[in-house]
This record gives structure tokens, sequence and C-alpha cells, in this order.
């Protein structure tokens, strides 16, 4: 069962997200990072293979205090698909010209 960890300091790293799990021998631990600047979002995922000891884990560690943040540990969701987005064109309506509306001059 795949957790989402929120509402996690932005200075707490990996590790201690792997030290809060250790007793429920999560499979997998990942803390989502600013792309930029490497520090947490505050939020991650855990995963551990056994169904009811993620249960135990989210009843034993939702609300637990956090670097004086209180954690909200539940199941997962999958996300949602979202519409795709019209691409946008910066280039102004080019009507069927295909052109940029530059105008050449043969000399």
């Amino acid at each position: 069962m795949k957790l989402h960890v929120g509402n996690l300091p932005f200075s707490v790293d990996e590790e201690e997200l792997k030290n809060l799990f250790s007793e429920y021998n999560p499979e997998e631990v990942i803390l989502i990072k600013n792309k930029f600047s490497g520090r947490s979002k505050g939020f991650g995922f855990v995963t551990i293979s056994d169904d009811e000891v993620a249960k135990k884990a989210i009843s034993d560690l939702n609300g637990k205090d956090v670097g004086g943040r209180e954690a909200r540990v539940s199941e997962a969701k999958p996300m949602e698909e979202r519409p795709e987005r019209p691409r946008r064109s910066f280039g102004g309506d080019r009507g069927d010209r295909g052109d940029r509306g530059f105008s050449r001059r043969r000399f």
C-alpha cells in the first residue's frame, strides 16, 4: 500500500522519513523535493507491502509531531487525469498564412 505523508517540516530529509517509518518495514520512501533548490516540499510517499502493517502505520503516525508539525499520513490516492490543456502559440493569430505575417519583397 502506498501512503501519502504530508504536513512535514521543510527541514525533514529522506533519512528522517525512513527512520519515522522504520518499524513498519517500508519498501520505498520518497520525499518530494523542489527541483531547483533541492529543499523538501513538505510531503512524501512511503510504500509498505503488507496492507495491515500500512494501516497500523497510518493509525500510529497520523497526527504525530514531526519537527513541530502534525504529520498527516493517509492512503495515497492515484492522480486523477486532467484534461489536456491547449498549447499556447505566442505568435498571435496567423490565420492560414503560415508566414508569421512577414512580407517579402522581391527585387
